[in-house]
């Protein structure tokens, strides 16, 4: 690989590298993207209780969410990371450009042309069965944009692409489950090794960590270049033949995935689909959607009911026809987007309803921001690790040092992400003394300055918590102890390394494809404690 095309590779990916995350589950979805061997990686940190040496013996636990990989011209090869039941999966897919100011991560599917030459294409919606099948029409030429309008088309490569977004969430999930089912791709034991390198000393542990690391990175790229996990939406003439029925039902489960040596690699289309026929992919979700409508007449590439009005079930049938016919292929992309996002005290408003991961904004320290940044701690009752991100704000004439809550630890969560775990006012100093008795763990504590603030507290509800008054210690060390006053209890803080500590961290299995990117569940207890390990308390 020349020098030009890595350093095209690292200028288009540099955006992405930092903390990404998502308000669901309370407990998890924290995502640290860091750099690999020529890739950057998306880990996972689950939250976990700590063992008797906490950060300090590498106990971190993590697993991974997706890769991007650097090829010989520089250009991007996404795979995204998960299980099934009979072991790991590669998802192999595409990146869209990445925008520079980029704090959005969409996973969604794109549809793309084979080649520059339009193909013959005829779909039936996916969302509605009862669409009379014959009064569908074919497309001889896309030159007039497919019957999109400009509001519906998004830039680039093909002005006539419906965006993925403008799709119902159901439709978006059902095709985000469906090509995950086809594209996976059963990680080999080489490909099962270390995603970066896990030592930093230039020993014999890096030297065998890097040839791990091409050889496996050597492989993904075999298994990427038949196609990157796209796959052919050819369609049939006719009504569906009671054949694609019975393969749309199987579809339903999950196929046994080609063989990385196979003829059809990564790329899928219908002439390796178990030996079937090819079959359009509106067969499956016909099948898995329901609604009793009656006979549309396909107008201008809206399909418009025979009373002449357009009901929310038709439209969004209509719309997710157009997206199918935008392209004869389609795959996994992963989509890179700047925005406008409002936040409460660093913390974005997030939509419920989507694939996505938040940027969180870079703290740096910087005078008179000295202790902006990510820090990791426990409360002196519990082990539960604890990652609260600081920041700066201007409020009335004050200059507050806000503590973000991002991950928690406990089996239960007791604050919603998101939470102000404490806010002291860094303009004042405090003559508080210590509240606790010097003895102990606390009696080394070299105490340099105060802040008198607030911290959480249990509230009128889950979402709505109160605050009660505490006190900020600045230690010598470069540790932070914020104490509540009432109840005496402490929370200790030191600056982390999330680098450093996924380097000796423990990898864990990764959760079902989609779900592993964003898991949408929203729970207040923690779904990651069937993870094993000695070092913790799971």
């Amino acid at each position: 690989m020349s020098y030009k095309c890595l350093c095209k590779f690292m200028f288009s990916v540099q955006p992405l590298l930092g903390i990404w995350v998502h308000q669901n589950p309370e407990l998890g979805n924290v995502v640290y993207v860091m750099p690999g061997f020529l890739s950057v990686v998306g880990c996972r940190i689950l939250p976990q209780e700590l063992g008797p040496l906490g950060l300090l013996d590498g106990s971190l636990l993590w697993a991974p969410v997706f890769e991007i990989i650097c090829d010989e011209d520089g250009e991007l090869a996404f795979f995204l990371h998960g299980e099934d039941r009979d072991g790991d999966y590669f998802y192999p897919g595409s990146v869209k450009p990445v925008d520079r100011r980029c704090n959005v991560l969409l996973l969604e599917v794109e549809p793309r042309m084979q080649s520059n030459g339009c193909k013959l294409l005829r779909s039936k919606s996916l969302g509605h069965p009862h669409l009379d099948w014959e009064s569908m029409r074919w497309i001889h030429d896309r030159s007039d944009g497919g019957g999109f309008s400009q509001s519906q088309s998004v830039p680039g490569w093909n002005s006539s692409v419906l965006a993925f977004d403008r799709l119902t969430f159901e439709d978006r999930r059902k095709l985000l489950e469906f090509v995950t089912s086809q594209v996976g791709l059963n990680v080999p034991h080489l490909a099962s090794g270390p995603l970066f390198p896990r030592f930093g000393d230039g020993g014999d542990g890096l030297k065998k960590d890097l040839m791990l690391l091409s050889e496996r990175r050597l492989l993904l790229m075999k298994m990427y270049q038949h196609g990157g996990g796209y796959m052919d939406l050819q369609t049939m003439s006719g009504k569906p033949s009671n054949t694609t029925r019975v393969v749309a039902s199987k579809l339903k489960k999950k196929p046994e995935p080609p063989s990385s040596s196979g003829p059809s690699g990564a790329l899928l289309n219908g002439d390796h689909l178990h030996g079937l026929k090819k079959i359009s992919v509106a067969c499956y979700l016909t099948d898995s959607l329901k609604p009793k409508l009656g006979k549309f007449i396909p107008t201008g590439g809206l399909v418009i009911s025979k009373y002449g009005s357009l009901s929310s079930e038709t439209k969004h049938a209509s719309q997710l026809h157009e997206f199918l016919w935008s392209g004869d292929m389609i795959g996994l992309n992963l989509h890179a987007s700047a925005v406008k996002l409002f936040t409460n005290r660093a913390w974005p408003r997030m939509h419920d309803k989507k694939y996505a991961l938040y940027k969180l904004p870079t703290c740096i320290p910087s005078p008179g921001q000295e202790y902006a940044g990510l820090w990791g701690g426990t409360f002196d009752k519990g082990k539960a690790l604890f990652f609260l991100l600081l920041s700066y704000e201007e409020s009335e004439g004050q200059r507050l040092l806000i503590a973000t809550k991002i991950l928690e630890g406990n089996h239960y969560v007791h604050h919603p992400n998101g939470s102000a775990m404490f806010i002291v006012d860094v303009n004042e100093l405090s003559t508080d003394p210590f509240p606790l008795e010097t003895d102990g763990k606390f009696s080394t504590w070299d105490i340099k300055h105060t802040y008198a603030g607030d911290g959480i507290a249990d509230g009128y509800s889950f979402r709505y918590p109160g605050t009660k008054p505490g006190s900020l210690f600045v230690i010598e060390d470069g540790l932070l102890a914020f104490v509540w006053k009432e109840s005496r209890a402490v929370i200790t803080l030191q600056r982390i390394n999330l680098q450093k500590l996924l380097r000796k961290g423990e990898r864990v299995s990764a959760s079902p494809p989609i779900v592993n990117f964003t898991y949408m569940t929203k729970s207040y207890s923690n779904v990651y404690t069937s993870f094993p390990s000695s070092t913790n308390g799971l």
